[in-house]
């Protein structure tokens, strides 16, 4: 998990993202669509198109970092809207990042005993 410097604010991307985008091309997204600074130090979180991959880009102060995740079973929860942000807590973005549907904490996908 990140560990966020307080005041950090996270911000979900509507809408699905080319997820073949870089450093470049999510900041551009952040610029561009959002009307944000990729470098001001806030969280930016983008989904792909089929729901299970998703990528954090986010700037640490010295350089810019960029974190992927792919569920393996289930998807990522992510609001209806076509484009726009959605602000979310430290906490939902760690529910966001374990499948849990951070509107309704739970998981999306029950994990089944071997």
């Amino acid at each position: 998990m990140l560990s966020l410097p307080a005041g950090t604010q996270v911000w979900l991307v509507a809408g699905h993202t080319d997820m073949r985008r870089g450093f470049d091309g999510l900041a551009a997204i952040v610029q561009s669509t959002l009307q944000q600074n990729p470098f001001s130090g806030h969280v930016f979180v983008f989904r792909g198109r089929r729901g299970d991959r998703l990528k954090v880009l986010w700037w640490s102060g010295d350089g810019l970092c960029l974190f992927a995740k792919r569920l393996e079973h289930g998807r990522f929860v992510w609001p209806a809207a076509e484009n726009g942000a959605i602000h979310l807590t430290a906490a939902q973005l760690a529910m966001l990042l374990e499948g849990i549907d951070w509107r309704r904490p739970q998981r999306t996908w029950a994990p089944t005993t071997v």
